[in-house]
């Protein structure tokens, strides 16, 4: 078998150019996306501000074949804005707005732990991140 014919190509003398990334020694800030990036959103108030309410993820696993009774369920629930069953673990994905954490406990521990099918939840309460300080 012949070898291929490769041509070399001529190395450029600029440097490619960085992409912005977090450290610790840079400040945080939302960026609109570059072209060719994937762009993002970072929900809730703005910094600084304060809402009425916390956002969190709730993951939820459920026994098999449960899914959609699960869903009807978590549709009843007035705090969960959005359900999203899920490929894989975890089965659904939904999202609370809920007024501070002890309403989150009682959300999570009482109402979604009670409903047949649910076997595991696993609950990420969202932060604000606030901008840092330059001396």
């Amino acid at each position: 078998m012949a070898k291929p014919n490769l041509k070399s190509v001529p190395s450029s003398s600029k440097p490619a150019p960085r992409k912005p990334g977090l450290t610790g020694q840079t400040a945080f800030a939302i960026k609109q996306p570059t072209p060719g990036s994937v762009p993002y959103t970072i929900h809730g108030p703005a910094p600084g501000g304060h809402g009425a309410s916390d956002r969190a993820y709730i993951l939820i696993n459920v026994m098999p074949g449960m899914t959609a009774s699960v869903v009807n369920t978590l549709g009843e629930i007035k705090e969960i804005k959005t359900i999203d069953p899920c490929w894989g673990n975890p089965d659904i994905i939904a999202i609370a707005d809920i007024p501070d954490q002890d309403a989150l406990t009682q959300l999570v521990l009482s109402r979604i732990h009670s409903i047949e099918g649910v076997t595991q939840t696993d609950t990420h309460l969202v932060y604000r991140l606030k901008e840092a300080r330059t001396k």
